[in-house]
């Protein structure tokens, strides 16, 4: 089991970054991808970057390439989301997500195993 808990959302001028960062507990989470998906009114919850166990794989959204950076620190249990050059489009519930998957570097949601409670972004303009 692996529970997870956002923080280091709010709001942001155009231009402008955040950090997120998702807390694990559980005793397995060095053995899971970790995941950030977001959900923005109206739309599906779409894939934003994917990490590996060790961190030395990652995948990123096009949307968000160049712009955010998915890291994390398997001795503080957490993964994070440097997100710099914020658009409003990037306005969303930001969740966190741990996949304990076959596939490599999970990008669907249906891969994730567990999930957090999310953390909301909104970009100004």
């Amino acid at each position: 089991q692996v529970q997870l808990v956002e923080s280091g959302g709010g709001l942001v001028q155009a231009g402008g970054s955040l950090r997120l960062s998702c807390a694990a507990s559980g005793r397995s989470f060095s053995r899971h991808y970790m995941g950030w998906f977001r959900q923005a009114p109206g739309k599906e919850r779409e894939f934003v970057a994917v990490i590996s166990w060790g961190g030395g794989s990652i995948k990123y959204a096009d949307s968000v390439k160049g712009r955010f950076t998915i890291s994390r620190d398997n001795a503080k249990n957490s993964v994070y989301l440097q997100m710099n050059g914020l658009k409003p489009e990037d306005t969303a519930v930001y969740y966190c997500a741990a996949a304990n998957a076959v596939a490599y570097l999970p990008t669907g949601r249906y891969q994730y195993d567990y999930w957090g409670q999310g953390t909301q972004v909104t970009v100004s303009s």
